[in-house]
């Protein structure tokens, strides 16, 4: 069993996030800053595991994952493309 856990956009994930989902979840932030959204209070990510697979889901909505083939996706939670 592994444990998720939270924190604050435009800070540095915890060790807990994998290497492979932190591009992404730099990218989801660089585009996050240039909108409405971007502004304080930060939207906080949550890092979730599902079947052994990293999850981590911005209160925005927008949700960075592995696919079963291993490749980073990232979508928003309405099933829109965000990037």
């Amino acid at each position: 069993m592994q444990l998720g856990t939270r924190w604050s956009a435009h800070t540095e994930p915890p060790t807990a996030v994998p290497a492979i989902l932190r591009p992404q979840i730099r990218a989801v932030e660089d585009l996050l800053a240039q909108t409405d959204l971007g502004t304080q209070p930060s939207p906080r990510w949550t890092l979730t595991w599902l079947e052994g697979r990293p999850i981590a889901e911005l209160d925005t909505g927008v949700i960075v994952s592995l696919d079963a083939s291993g490749a980073v996706v990232v979508r928003h939670d309405e099933d829109d493309e965000f990037a």
